[in-house]
């Protein structure tokens, strides 16, 4: 049995919107999950033992919007280890959106079903780097029949890529799909706002309202976004998930989240890049979108933190994204980053300014030691123990 106590912590924040602070400064991890949360844990004999000397501990961050396609490539911007790079930035968990990127793409039902399947497989055995992906997100093409999404779910398919990059583009026609997947229990995306890659339609608010999916995607553009008016229209006549992305318009995501930050719908927004698309590769996508509701969007920086964890966690069905007992231990020690006028984690993110890692943890196991993407933090946590 393997067992690591995390101790020292400074903040830690848990990923629930009802208690994004938890009162603890240590942890205790047997097997990958965390077995113990509290003041003062002691190590058992042979722990390894991970000193936080005072740093932030939060979740791993989820990216809730990764166009992967087979393998730590992307044919997008012809980039290797993308995954792993973004690893560095404390994302250990993606979500496919689908993979539209994939050269010679089949669109007929037979191949759209065979792809979603083969990368749901693909991706149930590979971790670039350590980071886990919820790959194989089914595209919706003309043809597709009920029968076809439930095998797509009988062989893993869990998600419907974003509704609107397929051939099927009729609100009434994705509607009856959609009811398909989510009677499954699948999660439904759909794009929302202007063209993105060729083939991809517009689609504004009242298709989304019709169609009724389990999440807006990037309400703020991917990268042109849907006007204020009809992004308020998603968020108070549906109950999607409200996604802002790294590679969309900022100025959109920031009055999205003063609206939610008004309503005190915290709960209901996910953080995704939007990434590999033309905009590139954004390793630190989901920090930044941090950065930007907690300094601009006047969300609480640690309700910020929820959006881009456990928020995520709990629309898929996922074991992690949330710092609590019984879950898979996949952990993120950051600090305010050296130079920022704030004093802490939280202080850095209202101020707008990109957090510094020191440690990524993956089912209890350290996988980064030193992110080589963001600046060095106040204060680094570090193994003390082998």
């Amino acid at each position: 049995m393997s067992v690591t106590l995390v101790k020292n912590v400074g903040l830690m924040l848990s990923g629930e919107v009802a208690r994004p602070l938890l009162p603890a400064d240590s942890i205790l991890i047997e097997d990958g999950v965390i077995k113990a949360i509290g003041q003062g844990l002691e190590a058992p004999e042979g722990a390894q033992v991970i000193d936080a000397q005072g740093c932030a501990v939060t979740p791993g961050l989820i990216d809730s919007h990764c166009h992967v396609v087979l393998g730590d490539w992307t044919p997008r911007q012809q980039m290797q280890n993308y995954l792993e790079s973004s690893l560095h930035g404390g994302v250990t968990t993606s979500i496919s959106a689908g993979e539209v990127h994939l050269p010679g793409r089949p669109k007929d039902p037979v191949g759209a079903k065979c792809l979603a399947i083969l990368a749901a497989k693909s991706w149930a055995n590979l971790r670039p780097g350590g980071m886990k992906v919820l790959g194989g997100a089914l595209i919706l093409e003309k043809g597709l029949t009920e029968e076809d999404i439930a095998e797509c779910y009988q062989h893993g398919v869990r998600v419907v890529g974003e509704v609107g990059l397929g051939s099927v583009k009729d609100p009434e026609e994705a509607a009856q799909m959609v009811a398909w997947a989510k009677a499954r229990g699948m999660t439904v995306m759909m794009h929302t706002g202007g063209t993105s890659i060729p083939g991809s339609s517009v689609v504004g608010p009242q298709e989304v309202i019709q169609v009724q999916p389990s999440v807006a995607s990037h309400i703020n553009g991917g990268p042109t976004a849907v006007d204020l008016e009809g992004a308020k229209a998603i968020i108070d006549q549906t109950q999607a998930a409200i996604e802002i992305v790294q590679c969309g318009n900022p100025r959109r995501a920031v009055e999205v989240t003063r609206y939610i930050n008004q309503k005190e719908q915290w709960g209901r927004v996910i953080m995704g890049n939007d990434a590999p698309s033309g905009t590139g590769v954004v390793t630190l996508g989901i920090l930044r979108n941090l950065a930007l509701v907690a300094s601009l969007g006047e969300v609480p920086p640690e309700l910020a933190v929820c959006m881009a964890t456990g928020n995520t966690a709990t629309l898929y069905g996922l074991r992690r994204g949330r710092i609590q007992e019984g879950l898979e231990a996949d952990l993120v020690f950051m600090d305010a980053p050296m130079g920022s006028p704030g004093q802490d984690l939280l202080a850095a993110l209202k101020e707008g300014d990109t957090p510094g890692i020191s440690l990524v943890m993956v089912d209890g196991r350290v996988v980064v030691s030193k992110s080589r993407n963001t600046p060095p933090p106040k204060r680094k946590a570090q193994v003390v123990t082998p």
